[in-house]
Formats: C-alpha cells, sequence, structure tokens
C-alpha cells in the first residue's frame, strides 16, 4: 500500500519545519540530512553512497551514465552501491519548494537484518542497476515520519540515542522486505557478485591514474573478466575502463579549478600521457577544450553556483 496524499503532506510539513530556509541541514541522528529548494538547481556532479532518498515535495533528476531516473513525491530513490552521478532539482518554487531527506544505508545492519529475517539470497535473478525508484509505502512513510519527529521534539537527545537506532533498522527492514529489497542483499552479501563489484570500484577510485589491467583487477576481486566486465556494465552502466576515464576527467578538472593546474599537468596527474587524448576525451565530456571550459567554470564560481550543494547529495557524495 502507497502512503496517502495526507501522509505525504505531513511529511512535507515536517521537513518544512526542521529546514525552513533554502539549503542542506545536517541532523541529530546519524546519517540523516533534510534538503530543501525554492527553484529548480544546476546539475551537481556527486557520488553518491549507498542511500535512500525520499522526496516529500517537488521532483528530482539523477543521471548515471546516459541513464535518467526522474522521482518526484511519494517516490524514493535507492542507491546500494557508491556510484558518481549528475544530479539537479527539476520541480521546485517558493510556494511549494523541493522537500527531501537523505538517510545513509548501513550496510552491516542491512547484513545483520539478512540473518535475522532468514531472507535468500536469489543468486539466479540477474544484478540490476545499483540505482532504483520505488513507490514510498505506508509503513515505509510511517516509519520516516516517526524519524524526523524525532528531531521535532524539544531536548530530544534522549529520545534520538534510544529510538533513532531502531527506527533506522525499520526503515532498512521495509527496504528489504519490498520490491527493491535484492539490491540491497547483493550489495550486503559478502560473496555476492555486487558486493566484488563495489570493491572493483573502490581500487579503480584508489587508483585511477593508474594503468588499468582489468585482468589483474578480476584476480583482484575473485571473478573472470568476462563476468567482472559484463556486472560492472550491468550495476553502473558503464565499463571498468569508462569509469576509470570518468574519475579522472573528474579529477582532472578539480585539479585546474582548484590547484590551478594547466591541462598538460593536470592530465599528465591523472594518467594521460597524451595531452591531444587528454583534450580530446575532455571536451567529449565537457564540450568544450580544457582551459575554456575552466575559464567559465570560474566565473561560475564568483557567482558561487557551480559547487552549491544539491538536494540529496550533502552526505551523498562530496562536491
Amino acid at each position: 500500500m502507497n502512503s496517502s496524499p495526507e501522509q505525504q503532506s505531513s511529511i512535507a510539513d515536517l521537513i518544512a519545519r526542521l529546514a525552513p530556509q533554502d539549503g542542506d541541514y545536517p541532523s541529530a541522528i546519524s546519517g540523516l540530512s533534510l534538503h530543501r529548494r525554492s527553484a529548480p538547481t544546476r546539475p551537481v556532479r556527486l557520488d553518491y553512497k549507498p542511500s535512500l532518498a525520499f522526496v516529500a515535495q517537488g521532483a528530482k533528476s539523477v543521471m548515471l551514465g546516459h541513464e535518467h531516473f526522474s522521482y518526484g513525491s511519494d517516490e524514493y530513490l535507492l542507491t546500494s552501491i557508491g556510484l558518481p552521478v549528475l544530479t539537479r532539482v527539476t520541480e521546485a518554487s517558493v510556494e511549494h519548494p523541493f522537500l527531501c531527506f537523505l538517510l545513509n544505508i548501513d550496510m552491516l545492519q542491512i547484513n545483520q537484518l539478512i540473518s535475522e529475517m532468514r531472507l535468500p539470497l536469489r543468486a539466479t535473478k540477474p544484478i540490476a542497476c545499483g540505482i532504483a525508484l520505488g513507490q514510498v509505502s505506508a509503513p515505509l512513510h510511517d516509519a520516516s515520519v516517526r524519524l524526523l519527529r524525532l528531531l521535532a521534539q524539544p531536548e530530544a537527545t534522549q529520545a534520538i540515542t534510544t529510538l533513532a537506532p531502531l527506527i533506522q533498522k525499520e526503515i532498512a527492514f521495509h527496504l528489504l522486505a519490498g520490491p527493491q529489497g535484492d539490491r540491497l542483499r547483493h550489495m550486503a552479501v559478502l560473496d555476492s557478485r555486487t558486493h566484488r563489484i563495489g570493491r572493483a570500484m573502490e581500487w579503480i577510485k584508489e587508483n585511477f591514474a593508474l594503468q588499468l589491467r582489468i585482468a589483474e583487477l578480476a584476480e583482484r576481486v575473485h571473478m573472470s573478466m568476462s563476468s567482472l566486465h559484463h556486472h560492472f556494465k550491468e550495476v553502473t552502466l558503464m565499463t571498468p575502463m569508462q569509469y576509470q576515464k570518468l574519475l579522472r576527467l573528474e579529477g582532472a578538472r578539480r585539479l585546474m579549478l582548484i590547484d590551478m593546474l594547466d591541462a598538460g599537468a593536470a592530465g599528465h596527474r591523472v594518467g594521460y600521457h597524451s595531452a591531444s587524448q587528454f583534450s580530446r576525451e575532455y571536451a567529449r565530456r565537457y564540450g568544450q577544450a580544457p582551459m575554456r571550459d575552466i575559464a567559465q567554470a570560474r566565473l561560475q564560481l564568483q557567482g558561487g553556483a557551480l559547487l552549491a550543494y544539491d538536494g540529496a547529495g550533502l552526505q551523498a557524495g562530496a562536491v
């Protein structure tokens, strides 16, 4: 059963009271943040961690690879593995601001719940993309409201310390029991292929400037080369090489923008041995040559626009 319009209004009212102005609000509850916007936002690049983003009002779009995921009120976006995304608020106004909360998912807790619930891991089911949309059920909505109400209580420290972990566990229970539960199960179980893909992604992220040898990476995560390539693309909508290229280009852009490196030095720092190849691939991704793009980005930075946080991105990743 999905949540009713009355229920949805109640959670929007709660977030609006707790987040009275536009911005991102970390909360006293570990892993929970609130987000408000009164106008659509520019696209922002983020690294999403395993999390639940629950939109109470307005709408948002997330792009992974070439796939778009759009969701609005009474919907949630579930991220079961760390992924690089492009995200923006698409529906928001002063009268009806975008309102959402973001709850990071504790994979250790998910693993414990899988054991307690005796949930089988359906190994024969194909692994799906690490991002999925869902309708907010009435039980999930009810638990979310109770979690937010803890923040609204005066002198709520004791209630938060005692009750918040229990309600967070209840939310995790509803996610596992719901239609997207298999995603979390595959990521949490240590010998699952999705978990191995997560380990492969972490290794590439930590070593993106190095030459990527698929055979060595496959051996590192105990997969065959064909299985690694196939399942990596299923989960991330990118090949390992495409993922590495994305990390390299974004790393080079940060070096030029923040550390003031020129294009040649930045490209070399992130692993490019050919300046012309770096410029071609940079222009293909960002639409123009490196230094022209950086010059425009610095102008935007002067207006405070480029690196602004977006909606469900505060605790899901870093700008």
